[in-house]
C-alpha cells in the first residue's frame, strides 16, 4: 500500500484521531457538567466523541502492537516502547469501560453521574500522558523515522534554498533605498543656480 510506503505502520496514521476525539469528549462532557445540562447538544457531542473515540483506540491499539514488534529499535528506545504500552493498555480499557457506560445511560435515558466524570477526567489524564511518552518515542528516540536530516556543526546557518532568493531581495532593496536617499539628497535646481551665479558674475564685470 502506499501508505505503508511512506511510514513504517499505521499506528501514526489512527492515534491522532484517538487523542482528539477522547480529549474532546472529557472538554464536552465537562461543559455539559457546568452548564448544568442546558444545552443538548454538549451531551450529544460528548457521547459521540467517547463512542467514536473509544472504537479508534481500539485501532490503534492494535496498529501500536504490530508497530511494537516490528518498528527497528535499540534497548533504550525498546524500554521508552515499552513505557509506552504500559500508559496505553489500562487507558484503553478504562475508556471502553466508559464508553460502554456511557451508551447504556444513554439508553436508559440518564444523564452523566458524578463518579462518571471524576473516572473520565482521570482517564484524560492518563490519555494525555499516553500521548506524551508515544511523542518521546519519535522526538527522541527517532523511532519510525525514515531519515535523519544530517547537520553540517555547530556553526551551520539557514542560508539554503528559500533563504538566498530571500536575501538577495532584501540586499537589492537596501541597495534601492539607498539610491533613492542618494538622489533626495541632490539639490533639484542646479541648472536655474549656476545660471544665477553666472549672471550675477558678468553684472560684476560691466560695473568694473
Amino acid at each position: 500500500m502506499f501508505g505503508i510506503e511512506i511510514i513504517p505502520n499505521l499506528h501514526p496514521m489512527f492515534v491522532h484521531f484517538t487523542v482528539a476525539l477522547l480529549s474532546m469528549s472529557v472538554a464536552f462532557h465537562v461543559l455539559d457538567f457546568v452548564t448544568k445540562g442546558t444545552k443538548a447538544q454538549w451531551c450529544i457531542l460528548a457521547q459521540w466523541n467517547l463512542w467514536l473515540g473509544a472504537g479508534f483506540a481500539i485501532v490503534t491499539v492494535l496498529a501500536g502492537f504490530y508497530a511494537y514488534n516490528t518498528v527497528a529499535h535499540d534497548d533504550p528506545s525498546h524500554a521508552a516502547m515499552t513505557l509506552h504500552l504500559r500508559w496505553a493498555l489500562p487507558t484503553l480499557l478504562i475508556f471502553l469501560a466508559l464508553a460502554v457506560w456511557s451508551f447504556m445511560s444513554a439508553r436508559a435515558g440518564k444523564v452523566a453521574s458524578m463518579p462518571f466524570l471524576l473516572v473520565l477526567v482521570v482517564a484524560g489524564g492518563l490519555l494525555l500522558s499516553t500521548a506524551w511518552h508515544g511523542a518521546e518515542l519519535v522526538y527522541r528516540h527517532g523511532l519510525g523515522v525514515m531519515s535523519l536530516p544530517q547537520s553540517s556543526g555547530d556553526g551551520h546557518e539557514h542560508d539554503h534554498g528559500s533563504a538566498h532568493g530571500d536575501t538577495q531581495g532584501h540586499d537589492d532593496l537596501e541597495m534601492d533605498m539607498k539610491g533613492m536617499s542618494m538622489g533626495d539628497m541632490e539639490m533639484p535646481h542646479d541648472d536655474g543656480l549656476a545660471q544665477g551665479s553666472a549672471q550675477e558674475h558678468d553684472n560684476h564685470d560691466h560695473e568694473h
